[in-house]
């Protein structure tokens, strides 16, 4: 059984030294109004898909934290059936943290917004206002509006006339996309942290009328201004030589100023069998269709832009070993300063990456699905989850037609769906009721007060719901079937689909609204906070 961890412990231990991990298994929407500094996210429903990568070796010192102590000593035992040996509750959660004065902070990946901010301020890069861009556009002055998000966020909505240009891609491209060296050029994302950080990659390389633009997509939707949906500039040609060979001295130049260190693949060997002892990161920045061709040997995937936006999601134990690869240098090598500049103090570059590893005489593992950073409120796709296989031998698997005839019959089953509030308005079978996996043991009992009680577990894919329904078991609930593959089999096999927040009492707060979604109100909040952030590097 996990030991309880006093408020003052926590405290002295996140302040001398950084070999530990604090995991907050509360939701996004709770996290983002107030977490312990130097916490990583990761819900309790997500424990299974996302511990082994964020905290590699299971000797680590876990610390896990909720609001009250209730669904911390629950999401302990998980861990320690995955295979941690030293895990801890926060006595009393967050709430006994605040009671006695330590501090808290609101937001999510807090780490790469400061960044992002102390980028601006110490390095000064210059901004172009909404109405600005959209005036030199209407004048039909040469702009190269580059899209530092994914690009999947860029086809959702981007500024009219961009292009998809990821920060940890550009370094190679740039080159091709501004030939011309007088040329105007802008990087938005949705906010403020990538398009900084973005400019400043350019800055660095040498390119002298670079701006990032003002807040992003919210600023030019707070500007009045039309966003543009279903872009197809989505795809980076293979750079041509000069541009690659210009990128490369740039990778060369700031691996040195930085302190990026290189591992040539014996090295690398070395380090990789040292995962059962310490905590190695290797992580491929590639795109995810070139992971899916090949990778080496226990990488996982998490695209160079993405990895600093999200540090804390991808690296809890900050004193870990984190490695970057690509096909060569540049890509790993932008990521790897990036992470340097951020204060990780050991960091890697695979001289050569893929190719080196092919070169050396090794294969290359291939995946389907690579898996990676998806919303806050997903898991990890392209691997089962820890405990999955055990869970699934527990419960009766049901086809949707199944389900269907059962629903029809009577008594009916009682379905229940234990993904998020957004999920579940999204789309669930009709009549469902929500039940979210991370309060199940606290909740069930109020949906289905008997043991005897038939209940399908429903979830968007099929694995939480495997999960949940073993729970259940170990609860003394007899009669648990799941839906099999979730409400994507349901909608596949054509049957209908309740959407909204049908039977939900209270107003969610587990899920985070991002981006254009957020309301005004949100927006002006959210992008003031952001840059709140910077002021405190004003004096350097």
């Amino acid at each position: 059984m996990a030991e309880m961890m006093t408020a003052v412990t926590l405290n002295s231990l996140l302040d001398t030294q950084a070999t530990c991990a604090l995991i907050d298994v509360r939701e996004a929407g709770e996290y983002n109004d107030a977490h312990i500094p130097g916490s990583s996210l990761v819900p309790r429903r997500q424990l299974e898909f996302r511990m082994t990568r964020l905290v590699p070796f299971k000797g680590t010192q876990v610390i896990v934290c909720d609001d009250d102590g209730r669904r911390a000593p629950l999401a302990a035992a998980t861990l320690e059936r995955m295979g941690f040996g030293r895990v801890a509750v926060l006595d009393g959660g967050i709430n006994r943290w605040t009671t006695e004065g330590y501090p808290t902070e609101w937001g999510v990946n807090v780490p790469s917004k400061d960044f992002g901010e102390k980028i601006q301020v110490v390095h000064h890069v210059a901004e172009m206002h909404p109405e600005e861009l959209r005036a030199r556009q209407q004048r039909g002055e040469k702009i190269v509006l580059l899209d530092s998000r994914t690009p999947e966020e860029h086809r959702r909505a981007t500024i009219p006339g961009g292009r998809s240009a990821p920060n940890g891609e550009v370094a190679l491209h740039i080159a091709d996309l501004a030939p011309d060296p007088d040329a105007t050029i802008v990087v938005h994302c949705a906010g403020r942290t990538r398009s900084i950080v973005g400019a400043r990659l350019l800055q660095r390389m040498g390119y002298s009328n670079v701006f990032d633009l003002r807040n992003g997509t919210m600023g030019w939707m707070m500007a009045g201004l039309e966003l543009e949906t279903g872009s197809t500039r989505l795809e980076l040609p293979a750079p041509s030589p000069s541009s690659r060979a210009r990128a490369e001295a740039f990778a060369a130049r700031i691996a040195a100023e930085d302190g990026v260190r290189t591992l040539e693949i014996p090295a690398l060997r070395e380090l990789m069998a040292r995962v059962d002892r310490e905590n190695v990161y290797l992580i491929d920045v590639r795109t995810s269709d070139e992971y899916a061709r090949g990778s080496i040997p226990g990488f996982q995937w998490f695209p160079g832009g993405q990895a600093v936006q999200r540090a804390d999601d991808l690296v809890a134990v900050k004193n870990g070993h984190v490695v970057f690869a690509c096909d060569g240098r540049v890509r790993a090598t932008v990521a790897a300063s990036w992470y340097r500049q951020m204060g990780f103090p050991n960091v890697y570059v695979v001289d050569g990456g893929t190719s080196a590893w092919v070169t050396s005489g090794q294969a290359l593992a291939r995946s389907e699905s690579p898996g990676g950073p998806r919303g806050y409120d997903e898991g990890l796709a392209g691997a089962l989850p820890a405990g999955y296989e055990a869970a699934k031998a527990q419960v009766e698997l049901l086809t949707p037609g199944t389900l269907d005839e059962r629903r029809r019959g009577s008594p009916a089953p009682l379905v229940i769906f234990v993904d998020t509030s957004r999920d579940f308005s999204s789309g669930h079978v009709p009549g469902a009721r929500w039940v979210p996996r991370g309060w199940l043991e606290f909740a069930i009992g109020d949906v289905a007060p008997s043991k005897e009680a038939a209940l399908v577990v429903t979830c968007s894919n099929g694995l939480n719901s495997v999960l949940a329904g073993a729970t259940l078991k170990g609860l003394g609930y007899q009669r648990v079937a799941v839906l099999t593959e979730g409400m994507q089999a349901w909608g596949r096999a054509g049957l209908p689909v309740e959407r909204g927040l049908s039977g939900v009492m209270n107003p969610p707060n587990d899920v985070l609204t991002m981006g254009t979604d957020r309301t005004w109100a949100e927006a002006i909040q959210y992008l003031r906070w952001e840059e709140e952030l910077g002021k405190k590097y004003g004096a350097h």
